[in-house]
Formats: structure tokens, C-alpha cells, sequence
């Protein structure tokens, strides 16, 4: 497993995901604009996004503010463990965040996972899903100031009040002590996790056998009987996951994706046959 420096990573890389959402994407992207720490590269996983997406990233580009590479991939249906796996095989980033295009972070996304990065282990952020009428009225100088990331500005602006709105409570010591509190696992989700490139490398990346439901959790699974251990962060930093339709999500896939799962752990499987390589083991 990649031993962690004095330092901690070397070059941090972002893998946004998206496919034909320019909309929300610049959203996020204007939340990478403004991160307290600005020493990362925004790595955009596009599962065959049109021209308008291209156009976007490359008004983005010229604003000079992010350092920005564009991963794309024909459209031929949902291909995202695909072109995710594309992602790690070409970035020079030894340490890599993974969120969607539809997840705006909060400033100190990037500095947060910065800081806890560990050897042999992958960080387990969190995330609050807004309404669809929250979502559209973000607009940049919202995500700019960071005022979205405040509970009362978000619950006057129609985001209904829960106890899931205690992840954007500000005092470190309340954060970890829910950390520890909290009964949800310390699982890989797609929308706030992290650990480093050769690890993921080391277990073939995301299953190219699956799609929508689940993906993201069986890579977490394949980290686990690799070794890795995981921590819980879903209070220390976070994204808002803006609303939209998924289209994509049906029952017969869900449940091809479970049974991939269920063999995953039940194996003790750490090697994915179909992933960046395309070899039945490690060796070929």
C-alpha cells in the first residue's frame, strides 16, 4: 500500500463525474473555484457529455482559477465505472477525491481531506440533499461566500429543517463527536470519499460490470479485504448534492448489482477482473 509522506499526499486530483448536466456542474465548479486550499487538480469524469459540457469546462479553463483536465468518453449509456477508471489511469495525481458533478463542496473540502489522509486507509465524507426549488436558486456569489453552507441561510431559503443539517454545524469538537457517534458505516460513496491512486490501482479501480446502484460501495468493499481501513468524516467536511430526475435507476439493475456485491463479500474479493485492466487476477 503507498506509504504517506512527511507532507502528506504529493498532488491532489478531484474526479467530478457528469453527463449532460452543465447547469449543476458549473455549480460545483464555481465551489472548486473558491476552496481554501487551491493546491488540486479538478479532473472531470464525462460519460459522454455534448458540446455544451465541452464548452463549459473550457470557459472555466480560461478563468485561470482551477487547473482543470477533461476525461471524456463516448456516449453509449451509462458507462461512469468506465471512464472513472480512465480517470485513475491517467492522472499523475498520488492522492484522488472522488464527488459528482452534482455536489457542490464546502471551502474546506479539499484542506480536510488533505489533512487526514493516512496510509492504508480511504476517508468517508458526508452530504445534504437539497430540494430541487434550494438547488436552483444557488448562484455564484452564494457558493463564493460559502453562505450556502450556513443551516439558517438554507432553511430560509426553503431547505426543510432535519438533523441531517447538523453536518454544517461549525465547532470542530461537536464534528467529531458525531463522527463517533454516528451508527451509518464508514462506507465509499461516489458523492465524498478519498484515499490514494495505487491503492486504487492496486485493486483494478471500479467494476466495469456494474452500473447505477451500488457502485460505489462495492469499490469501498474491494478496499476492505485489500486491507484498507476507513474512517467516518460525514461531519467533518461536506458536500450539497443538488436535486435532479435519475432516469437511470431500475430495479432489474439494482439488483444485478447486488448479487455482484453479495459475491464480493462473500469471496472476500479485493481484484476486479474488469476494471482499469482487463485480466482475470492481479498477475494476468
Amino acid at each position: 500500500m503507498t506509504p504517506a509522506s512527511a507532507t502528506g499526499p504529493r498532488q491532489i486530483g478531484v474526479v467530478i463525474t457528469t453527463y449532460n448536466s452543465p447547469r449543476w456542474l458549473e455549480k460545483v465548479l464555481w465551489g472548486y473555484e473558491h476552496q481554501e486550499d487551491s493546491e488540486f487538480t479538478a479532473i472531470v469524469a464525462d460519460d459522454g457529455s455534448g458540446a455544451e459540457t465541452a464548452a463549459l469546462i473550457e470557459h472555466f479553463r480560461a478563468r485561470g482559477r482551477l487547473r482543470l483536465v477533461h476525461e471524456w468518453q463516448a456516449d453509449e449509456g451509462f458507462r461512469k465505472c468506465r471512464i472513472l477508471n480512465q480517470a485513475i489511469a491517467n492522472t499523475d495525481c498520488d492522492y484522488l477525491i472522488f464527488t459528482d458533478g452534482d455536489c457542490i463542496p464546502e471551502p474546506g473540502l479539499i484542506r480536510t481531506h488533505r489533512q487526514l489522509a493516512a496510509p492504508g486507509r480511504f476517508l468517508s465524507g458526508g452530504y445534504i440533499k437539497l430540494t430541487l426549488p434550494v438547488s436552483e436558486s444557488l448562484g455564484e456569489e452564494d457558493i463564493a461566500s460559502g453562505a450556502c453552507f450556513d443551516r439558517d441561510w438554507l432553511v430560509a431559503r426553503g431547505q426543510p429543517r432535519s438533523h441531517k443539517l447538523w453536518k454544517l454545524l461549525q465547532a470542530p469538537w461537536k464534528k467529531r463527536w458525531l463522527n463517533r457517534l454516528t451508527p451509518a458505516a464508514a462506507s465509499w460513496n461516489g458523492m465524498n470519499s478519498s484515499t490514494w491512486t495505487a491503492d486504487l490501482r492496486a485493486v483494478n479501480g471500479f467494476n466495469e460490470d456494474m452500473q447505477y446502484g451500488g457502485l460505489d460501495r462495492e469499490l469501498g468493499e474491494r478496499l476492505w479485504h485489500y486491507g484498507h481501513h476507513s474512517r467516518q468524516i460525514r461531519y467533518s467536511t461536506v458536500c450539497l448534492h443538488l436535486d435532479h430526475p435519475r432516469g437511470y435507476a431500475k430495479p432489474e439493475i439494482w439488483a444485478r448489482n447486488r448479487a455482484i456485491r453479495e459475491a464480493v463479500k462473500r469471496e472476500k474479493r479485493w481484484w476486479n477482473p474488469n476494471g482499469i485492466l482487463k485480466q482475470a487476477t492481479p498477475d494476468g
